[in-house]
């Protein structure tokens, strides 16, 4: 891991916040959790059940926080992908979640 000060975002999806160029990659809980303890971490998670899931996922208390983020270079961020996209306008509850199943990818902005 490369010794980067900035807070690792927490996404709900992966999702380029601004043009650049990405590196995205699977990673494990124990992982994700080791990047941060490292680095802390800022909420960029729009949904309820998500925040939930992500929150016992990582041992960390995660909130929704619906907030405009623009990623910088060099930063980590650890997105929560489903194993499904969801029909247009449907709100999954945690249940819903857990049974469609999901994974977890580590996006790096390289520039």
């Amino acid at each position: 891991m490369k010794d980067v000060k900035l807070p690792v975002a927490l996404f709900n999806g992966t999702v380029a916040t601004t043009n650049g160029l990405y590196s995205i990659k699977d990673i494990d809980a124990a992982t994700a959790k080791r990047y941060i303890k490292q680095n802390g971490f800022l909420s960029a998670i729009g949904h309820e059940a998500t925040a939930e899931v992500m929150s016992d996922l990582l041992g960390e208390n995660i909130k929704m926080n619906r907030i405009q983020f623009h990623q910088q270079v060099g930063q980590f961020a650890i997105a929560f992908k489903l194993n499904i996209r969801p029909q247009e306008g449907d709100v999954l509850t945690r249940k819903e979640i857990e049974r469609i199943g999901f994974s977890l990818k580590l996006m790096e902005r390289l520039e």
